[in-house]
């Protein structure tokens, strides 16, 4: 999942890391991100065929906090956070595991482009209550519209995926209000802050997910499988998101994330063979009108 923020909200965690990557025009980091952040859920839906849904969402956090922790090493700074600070990071480790579990029960279930598409209605509605403009009235109509027209081909037969779909959309905006703050507070911040919060996810995922990969335990390509899907899922867009978010201004930045459920259907089309009929791309096209639409309060 992506946090839409700037520079300015957390200069600290801005720092590129490598100085070769910080030489590749800036779009270039965005679109590296959006590819990964559909193409490691588009894997994921094809390891449900040898791991239970929710095994494959512990996998994935658990191969990235396995990644980040080295990495980051988060829990050096984690005791300098005060106990607020350390609520905020537990909760966003919560969030982080219940999204997860709800954003793979909805794409076991729907298109991965529909569920994409309802994932941007909470940010959205977000915009909206920050700031009353008639921009933002617009947009939120052209987004409800377009999952109007998505949950509305899908409805029948899929009740369960629709639940779980907005379920993720609700976790998803947590997750971004979570982000925000932890990503502003000095003493943990941007990848540091987003590390520690994965180490939490594993303790939260685990007592729901770890069962459903007792099965694939012995199965090394599953398991192998289920690591490049957090890699690729958690670890690879977190890292690129803050490359772009250094260097973009935020309304360039809000203008490309309009374009992930388009990613998303792409990404579908490819690779699961889900193609989208003429009523599914005009209600993505809506959803994206209104994430283009749309402007956080100054």
């Amino acid at each position: 999942m992506l946090i839409v923020t700037t520079t300015a909200d957390h200069p600290a965690a801005q720092r590129p890391t490598t100085s070769a990557l910080t030489r590749l025009p800036p779009a270039s980091y965005f679109l590296t991100s959006a590819i990964f952040h559909y193409l490691g859920p588009s894997f994921a839906v094809l390891l449900f065929a040898r791991v239970d849904v929710l095994g494959v969402a512990w996998l994935r956090i658990a191969s990235a906090a396995l990644v980040l922790a080295l990495w980051r090493r988060p829990w050096r700074k984690l005791s300098a956070l005060d106990r607020h600070g350390r609520l905020l990071i537990v909760a966003l480790g919560a969030v982080f595991a219940l999204m997860n579990a709800c954003f793979y029960l909805s794409i076991d279930r729907l298109p991965l482009a529909t569920v994409a598409a309802i994932e941007f209605i909470g940010p959205i509605a977000l915009a909206l209550i920050a700031a009353r403009t008639s921009r933002n009235v617009a947009a939120v109509v052209a987004a409800a519209l377009g999952v109007y027209l998505l949950t509305n081909v899908r409805f029948a037969g899929a009740e369960t995926g629709i639940v779980f779909a907005f379920a993720n959309a609700a976790l998803f905006t947590a997750y971004i209000v979570l982000a925000h703050r932890v990503s502003r507070r000095s003493a943990m911040g941007g990848v540091d802050g987003l590390a520690a919060a994965m180490m939490f996810a594993f303790v939260f995922i685990s007592p729901i997910g770890f069962a459903g990969t007792v099965r694939a335990l012995g199965d090394p390509v599953a398991i192998s499988a289920g690591i490049g899907v957090g890699v690729s899922s958690s670890v690879i867009p977190y890292v690129f998101d803050q490359l772009a978010m250094a260097r973009l201004a935020r309304g360039t930045y809000a203008l490309f994330v309009a374009l992930l459920p388009a990613t998303a259907t792409a990404v579908g089309v490819v690779v699961l063979r889900q193609l989208p009929t003429a009523v599914d791309l005009a209600g993505i096209g809506l959803v994206m009108a209104g994430v283009a639409l749309h402007r956080e309060a100054a």
